[in-house]
């Protein structure tokens, strides 16, 4: 018994000050397995590696909450206005073409499809089939953004924005439904085009191997933000486009 309880004890400093914890133990551990570290380090460094995941997801989570409560207000703002004014909503709302309306939300959707199904390709090891399929959701998002743009384009060439002499003369519902209008749609093309930037970010990453099946937090936290900005728009569709 002495034997091994000398070795053992010459193993540890005799003055507590210089013990250096769970690091000298594993020093301990790797000289007696031949250098090599045991499976119970391994666990803790996976451990350490899935506290940093649960993390950066909890914080895109509460980043997403918060986008939630500024598009909610706007929508108690409609919700408000248009239960006072709802003849002039509806007769504001025959002014947008659904047709683009419902272009652009096919678009988002089919979106949406292909970020998670890159997320899956990159799951399974296919680098270059999640790199396409997060490319083709950047082509989807900036046709969405160009058929925005034409629209907007109409409204101004028929007098119809923020400011114009052709629009002040509308009854205020109508002047309330496309002041809305232009905000709520616009700060969601905001969102859209800062959404493009993440993606094309993404895109980088996974072509230098700092996207792979071992380390994908970023996509996905890139994919929750794009399926938010789908969503908006999911709402905003049958409120400005759908009402008449």
């Amino acid at each position: 018994m002495e034997g091994p309880v000398a070795a053992a004890a010459g193993e540890f400093p005799r003055d507590p000050r210089n013990y250096d914890g769970p690091v000298r133990l594993q020093q301990i551990r790797t000289r007696r397995s031949g250098g090599k570290v045991t499976s119970g380090a391994a666990a803790v460094a996976q451990g350490h590696g899935h506290r940093d995941d649960v993390g950066a997801k909890l914080g895109m989570w509460l980043f997403l909450f918060t986008e939630l409560i500024l598009f909610g207000g706007m929508f108690i703002v409609y919700a408000v206005y248009r239960f006072s004014h709802p003849t002039e909503f509806h007769v504001a709302a025959t002014e947008l073409d659904t047709l683009v309306g419902t272009i652009n939300t096919i678009i988002l959707l089919t979106s949406s499809l292909t970020v998670a199904m890159s997320i899956t390709a990159i799951q399974k090891g296919n680098k270059w089939l999640s790199f396409t399929l997060v490319g083709f959701t950047v082509m989807l998002a900036l046709a969405f953004l160009v058929n925005k743009y034409f629209e907007w384009g109409h409204k101004f060439e028929v007098g119809l924005y923020p400011g114009s002499a052709i629009l002040l003369n509308k009854p205020p519902g109508e002047i309330l439904y496309f002041g809305l209008y232009y905000v709520m749609t616009g700060l969601h093309a905001l969102h859209v085009i800062i959404g493009v930037v993440v993606l094309a970010g993404m895109m980088m990453f996974i072509a230098k191997d700092k996207i792979t099946r071992h380390s994908y937090v970023r996509l996905e936290a890139g994919g929750l933000y794009w399926h938010l900005v789908d969503i908006i728009w999911i709402f905003l569709f049958p409120l400005f486009y759908l009402l008449h």
